[in-house]
């Protein structure tokens, strides 16, 4: 016998309060360190760019190519480092049945064939 309020093993409520640990998100320290990282790795990419561009000043074509690319970096970096990862939808496990949404079964008109 359980205790009242306690949910018991085949009640409806018992199956809805389940969570999934692997669908839980990243903490927010966690999310901030990972953008920080990129946010830098990128910033630290510009300079180097910079660089080989000036040294590379004889072949007009390579010059430029790594101008391309070092001159959105700043911009890129930025946006990056302050979008947060999507949210997930909230899906329900497969196999499982949310009592509460779930419809009535149809009702069942039986015909005698005498």
């Amino acid at each position: 016998m359980s205790a009242p309020g306690v949910p018991t093993e085949g009640s409806s409520r018992a199956r809805s309060d389940v969570a999934v640990i692997t669908a839980a998100e990243l903490p927010y320290d966690a999310q901030v360190r990972a953008r920080r990282k990129r946010y830098v790795l990128m910033m630290s990419m510009r300079v180097p760019l910079l660089v080989a561009a000036t040294l590379c000043y004889r072949i007009p074509w390579l010059a430029i190519a790594l101008l391309v690319v070092s001159i959105p970096l700043p911009w890129m970096a930025v946006l990056i480092a302050n979008d947060r990862p999507a949210r997930k939808a909230r899906m329900a496990v497969p196999g499982t049945l949310n009592h509460e949404r779930a419809l009535p079964p149809a009702p069942r008109e039986i015909i005698d064939s005498e």
